[in-house]
């Protein structure tokens, strides 16, 4: 292809700059627009006064996904990125009604875990033992699923198919499905709050999402000294070292098309000619401000309204004068932990005692903060705006009682006069940051939007016209996201006809030996 005419890419986000680097890497030409002034998108870096934060995600998982990436580019993820394994992962705080939060440590350590389960309920040790066995075969049968194209039902009549089916159980919820390892809810809620990376409830989140805790304690949970912001920036700069023009600043308001060819990107005021452009924006909202209703035929916006869409969260960037005791990652689970999932969900409103989560990252990462300040990471799953929640009256409110959790929960005293800078985000702020409904977590992943049933890699009604990130398959989070990418970048490859670089072993032994090759350098 002319280097007058290369691959677009929009969004220089984790999903966007993962195809970029695999379609440079395969020798195509790439440029990639970026709305805001630096690359990295929801994984980007959000700076106030002396302290940096991550916008986003702060948990790094199977890190050797993004290690396949960097090497089809030639290149070695640890050369870039200074990651930190976590032990413990992070300190579990389960709210009991009228008694102190139950805390469990969770850690690689399954011997250790054992014993912590055990101490809550006898039996439950020897549940997590069999719930590692058997979620280590459903991730086995599972990844060549993830990591291939789901079309339509055609690609689900596979072999592959028929091997995981057994173990899916689509009928149950991850909490139901848990009863079978463990009868104590604190355990079932130590192996099943993981269904918020996703934006959903345990209680309804199909079973099959309980690899999501099986990988924490299988592959262990990674800091990036910087943040996870060091992630996308380290892609940013591999993708300039490979000839990928990246336009930061440069929002695309438009496309354009000769029929259902895409002919043209519309960026900043300016129209660029493009045969093809892989969009990494918030996938609903693209739908509904890129693509013209006359080329969607049955997705009208009403229609991409109407789906399903995962929780908000309410942010709190916290800049604190001294040193914070708490471990690196801390969750607390709401005492009324169901009616808090269904204020979020169903009721549309804001809970009395609300989940929380606290990233404490300055103890371990010096970059973070000035000598002897923490910078705090404060979320609050909250729901999305289709609820019913006035933010620009409640805002203040739930600041308020997210800092009263932060004393009486989390250990915190006299933290609001401890704060030297304050940034605070609602869904209103990630919904001007053209995310749908505010939604973070995009789509949310019920059965009926799973594989097929999300939008496509490759946009059916369009030519030319890419997906990736967490609203196409497989999902949302960050390693889903950059397995997306690899889908997506190796069907363009096999459309344009040039050789895709990122071809991987998907034998599981190689990828267990990428997966030690970071823990390895740590430990060097």
């Amino acid at each position: 292809m002319k280097r007058s005419n290369p691959i677009a890419v929009v969004g220089a986000g984790p999903g966007g700059l993962a195809s970029a680097m695999l379609l440079a890497a395969s020798g195509l030409p790439v440029r990639v627009y970026e709305a805001m002034k630096t690359a990295g998108g929801r994984t980007g870096r959000l700076t106030s006064g002396r302290f940096a934060f991550d916008r986003g995600p702060t948990f790094f998982m199977m890190p050797y996904v993004l290690e396949e990436i960097f090497s089809a580019a030639g290149r070695r993820l640890g050369d870039y990125v200074d990651l930190r394994r976590l032990d413990p992962m992070y300190r579990l705080l389960i709210g009991q009604r009228d008694a102190h939060p139950l805390v469990i440590d969770t850690t690689q350590d399954v011997a250790e875990m054992v014993q912590q389960l055990d101490a809550i309920r006898p039996g439950d040790g020897a549940g997590f033992e069999r719930f590692m066995r058997d979620n280590r075969r459903k991730l086995d049968l599972m990844t060549p699923i993830l990591r291939r194209p789901v079309r339509g039902l055609r690609d689900l009549l596979t072999m592959d198919t028929l091997k995981v089916a057994p173990v899916l159980k689509p009928w149950q919820s991850v909490h139901d499905h848990l009863a079978g390892y463990f009868r104590s809810e604190a355990s079932r809620l130590a192996t099943s709050f993981q269904s918020k990376y996703l934006g959903m409830s345990p209680f309804e989140c199909p079973s099959l999402f309980s690899i999501l805790p099986f990988i924490e304690y299988e592959y262990g949970i990674w800091h990036p000294i910087g943040g996870c912001n060091a992630l996308t920036s380290a892609m940013a700069a591999a993708c300039q070292e490979m000839g990928v023009e990246i336009r930061c600043g440069q929002p695309v308001t438009g496309l354009r098309f000769d029929g259902r060819r895409l002919t043209g990107i519309e960026a900043a005021g300016t129209m660029h000619d493009h045969e093809h452009a892989v969009i990494n924006a918030d996938a609903t909202w693209a739908l509904k401000h890129l693509i013209p209703a006359a080329l969607r035929g049955r997705d009208t916006d009403q229609r991409i309204d109407s789906r399903d869409y995962s929780c908000s969260t309410f942010m709190l960037y916290l800049g604190i004068r001294g040193e914070v005791d708490l471990p690196h990652h801390t969750i607390y689970t709401s005492a009324s932990y169901r009616d808090n999932l269904a204020d979020i969900a169903t009721r549309g409103r804001l809970s009395e005692d609300p989940s929380a989560y606290v990233c404490n990252p300055s103890r371990l990462d010096p970059t973070l903060a000035p000598p002897g300040d923490s910078s705090l990471y404060v979320l609050v799953p909250v729901p999305n705006l289709k609820g019913r929640v006035d933010w620009a009256r409640e805002a203040e409110g739930l600041r308020q009682t997210t800092l009263r959790q932060l004393e009486r929960v989390f250990g915190l005293a006299d933290i609001e006069r401890r704060i030297q800078t304050e940034v605070m985000f609602t869904p209103k702020d990630w919904r001007g940051m053209n995310i749908n409904f505010g939604a973070t977590f995009n789509l949310a992943h019920s059965l009926r939007q799973m594989l097929h049933r999300r939008p496509q890699h490759r946009l059916p009604y369009t030519d030319g016209l890419w997906l990736v990130g967490g609203g196409t398959h497989p999902g949302s989070g960050l390693p889903v996201i950059f397995l997306s990418s690899q889908i997506t970048s190796r069907m363009l490859c096999e459309e344009i006809g040039v050789q895709y670089a990122g071809d991987v072993p998907t034998d599981r032994t190689a990828q267990r030996v990428r997966a030690l090759l970071p823990r390895v350098a740590a430990a060097l």
